[in-house]
């Protein structure tokens, strides 16, 4: 489980370098976007959930025309920053909340993006409710997250010094399949890319990792001082010597779709529509 409030503070922390840490953000910005192009929606109102320095807001702009951007973000700090970024001629607002708790009316958004949002909350099946509750029927959720083979070669490599846990578990494709249909979402449509990254040395690891806030913020991860020597420890053992200390990550990328399906109607109720209960003749 995953410490929210330390999370929070990373990334107010991490906001004035994000950018420059923004690779991996930029690489499923895209292809998000891009599995998005064939869709046809008539979309008014769009929110950037986990919208960060809001680098998405012009390229959202674009691909829907007209509509009402709304960037959400639980970092004040990442928030300023997209607002600075904010052209006078976006229509574009800022709001301050969790992924978890939406200050949206039901039904009242058209499209919900989220890129990279889900491996920074630890039950992805409270944010797809909300994305239910608040989506139009016939609305789009698009997101793109981390699955489980992601940076493995660091999880393999603190294992060689501790067993404490340093890095996060991301669900399965099927699992976040399951868990949108379970939160009332339909017809989801999920694939699988990888990404692999080559820095070229721990230094440049390390100052992306910091950049990004993608730091360790498990609740479960030890309470004492990892220290210098073992973080150099665990570096050195993720360092190639035959390609000259450089250091290669594998990333799994997992994108999905889906659609609203209007409010999830509660199992012990049963609606009926009066009007279509017929008049009782004499």
């Amino acid at each position: 489980m995953l410490n929210q409030e330390h999370v929070r503070r990373r990334f107010d922390r991490a906001a004035d370098q994000f950018d420059d840490a923004d690779f991996v953000h930029a690489t499923t910005r895209h292809g998000l976007l891009a599995r998005l192009e064939p869709l046809l929606t008539d979309a008014k109102v769009v929110v950037d959930l986990g919208s960060a320095t809001g680098s998405a807001n012009p390229l959202l702009r674009k691909r829907f025309k007209g509509a009402r951007i709304i960037c959400v973000d639980f970092a004040r700090r990442m928030l300023e920053r997209a607002r600075q970024k904010k052209s006078w001629l976006s229509n574009a607002a800022f709001v301050q909340a969790r992924a978890e708790a939406l200050p949206f009316a039901n039904e009242s958004i058209d499209v919900i993006f989220s890129n990279l949002l889900l491996p920074w909350i630890n039950n992805p099946a409270t944010v797809f409710s909300e994305v239910a509750r608040v989506l139009r029927k016939g609305g789009v959720f698009a997101f793109a997250t981390l699955g489980p083979d992601s940076f493995r070669e660091i999880r393999h490599a603190w294992r060689q010094l501790d067993n404490n846990p340093h890095v996060s578990a991301f669900p399965d494709m099927h699992d976040l399949g399951d868990s949108l249909v379970g939160a009332g979402l339909r017809d989801p449509v999920l694939d699988v890319d990888r990404l692999c990254i080559d820095y070229r040395n721990a230094d440049r690891l390390s100052a992306d990792l910091e950049a990004c806030g993608a730091r360790n913020a498990l609740s479960s991860r030890s309470k004492a001082l990892t220290g210098r020597h073992r973080y150099a420890a665990m570096l050195e053992s993720l360092a190639d010597p035959a390609a000259g200390g450089s250091i290669t990550l594998d990333l799994e990328l997992v994108y999905g779709h889906c659609w609203g399906a209007g409010p999830k109607m509660d199992p012990l109720n049963y609606r009926i529509d009066a009007r279509r209960i017929p008049l009782r003749r004499n």
